[in-house]
């Protein structure tokens, strides 16, 4: 069973997500952009979205964003106990679900060794 992502997953302060922005390792390619930074006060991991209106209509970034949710829901283990945010490049709007899905994986795979080396 997929598990169902609550909203204490959700990172929604300005605050917070500038934090990690400012204080962040990141790891990326023409498509995407992860950074991360390490949260000690939570138990799991925590994650935002940012896309620009450069992407395109709201449809289409809402779209995006909803493919990105689902991807997170259903590939969680690769995901540790740090903060996340995922920064959509207006270059992905040509990308397929499947191409979405291989990026973000290879992305979080690429941060997670590196975590796991700093642990």
């Amino acid at each position: 069973m997929i598990p169902i992502i609550s909203k204490e997953y959700h990172i929604k302060k300005n605050q917070e997500i500038e934090k990690i922005i400012k204080n962040r390792h990141s790891v990326g390619n023409k498509y995407f952009a992860i950074y991360t930074y390490k949260n000690n006060e939570a138990s799991h991991y925590r994650f935002a979205l940012s896309i620009g209106k450069k992407y395109g209509i709201a449809v289409e970034r809402n779209k995006m964003k909803r493919r990105i949710r689902e991807i997170i829901k259903n590939h969680n283990e690769l995901l540790i106990n740090v903060d996340y945010v995922f920064v959509i490049k207006p270059a992905s709007n040509i990308l397929e679900y499947k191409q979405i899905e291989e990026n973000i994986i290879y992305l979080l795979k690429k941060e997670e060794i590196r975590w796991r080396k700093n642990m």
